[in-house]
């Protein structure tokens, strides 16, 4: 039986409304408002002290239906949250780490890994390198010495892959299938920020999500000591550093039947790096692309991209795409298919 957070990430195709719930009669609309809900507002959610009654009136339904709606489908666990995305090392530090670990060892060391404050996502992947996992703090300091507690528990020393240039951040998925969308590139340098103490009681508050309350800004602002229109115009002003990503619906794609993802990646020159990886960032169907530190010989590769989608073919051929539109072919390359979810979160840097 797999460890607690553990969820398989492999299996077939299902009917979307089919995971949304309900049967018959009214019902069926709901999964629809349901849908669209999950569909249309994973980001752009209003800035509004009542944001969730300004989704309603798009659809000329009561606030109730859509914070109902929200709540239903994080019970079921098709959302995780309702709130930001924080870009990786913008209020702290973050990289990517990886192990090879002997088969038989696989769950209990994933296991150990989950349980740890600054891991937020941990994966298995097909490789000899066969688990990944990203890791934020406050301070660089602090994922350094999980690092180290890492290979003193294991024996091995994980690799430690920082990013260097963001080309597509966002993680969103469009639920009916993969469509042209302009690429939301980062600049690090510019989206970092030094909080005050107001400023870091926010983002405690912002990274358990929005409360599906009618007013969930006042009550960020309860915890923060801040007042409502400080709150909307702090994150306003984080977005348009692009500290944050996106706000809005943060989906389980895994439930909702995406159930195949490759991290795919390769040894670029580094002097074609950007231009290829702003070329696959454009692509529909690629949910993340950046280049990362090389570790030497262990790991020579620099430039990567997330792939989803609902069968690993699928997977591929948009790989095939990538590759033939950044001009990438002659570059040696792996894919690395996961095979099982073991910890998803949102990034902490304030809850140490």
């Amino acid at each position: 039986m797999p460890p607690p957070h553990s969820v398989p990430s492999s299996g077939g195709s299902v009917d979307i409304l089919t995971l949304l719930g309900g049967q018959g009669g009214d019902e069926v609309h709901d999964e629809a408002f349901g849908f669209e809900l999950l569909n249309r507002w994973q980001r752009d959610l209003p800035l509004d002290p009542e944001p969730f009654a300004r989704i309603a009136e798009a659809y000329g339904r009561p606030p109730r239906d859509v914070l109902s709606a929200l709540r239903r489908l994080q019970r079921e666990g098709a959302i995780s949250r309702v709130g930001a995305v924080l870009t990786p090392a913008a209020f702290g530090a973050s990289t990517l780490a990886a192990l090879s670990v002997p088969q038989d060892r696989v769950e209990s060391v994933a296991g150990y890994i989950s349980l740890m404050s600054e891991v937020n996502h941990n994966y298995a992947r097909e490789h000899e390198y066969n688990l990944w996992f990203v890791l934020t703090a406050g301070e660089r300091r602090q994922i350094d010495a999980a690092l180290q507690r890492i290979e003193d528990a294991t024996g091995a020393a994980p690799l430690d892959l920082p990013m260097l240039e963001g080309y597509h951040l966002d993680l969103g998925f469009d639920l009916r299938g993969p469509e042209a969308r302009a690429a939301r590139s980062v600049d690090l340098t510019r989206a970092r920020v030094n909080l005050d103490s107001r400023q870091w009681r926010l983002l405690a508050a912002l990274e358990q999500g929005l409360p599906l309350v009618p007013r969930p800004f006042a009550r960020l602002g309860m915890r923060a000591d801040m007042h409502e229109t400080e709150v909307i115009e702090q994150l306003r002003h984080w977005l348009s550093t692009g500290a944050i990503r996106r706000i809005g619906i943060v989906v389980h794609h895994h439930e909702l039947g995406i159930r195949a993802n490759a991290m795919c990646v390769w040894d670029v020159p580094d002097a074609r790096a950007a231009e290829a990886g702003r070329r696959i960032a454009a692509l529909p169907g690629v949910n993340l692309c950046y280049r990362r530190a090389r570790v030497s010989e262990r790991w020579h590769y620099n430039l990567y991209c997330m792939i989803h989608g609902r069968e690993r073919e699928a997977v591929l051929q948009t790989r095939e795409r990538a590759v033939a539109e950044a001009g990438i072919a002659d570059c040696p390359s792996e894919v690395l298919f996961s095979t099982r979810r073991y910890k998803q979160r949102g990034a902490r840097y304030a809850e140490r």
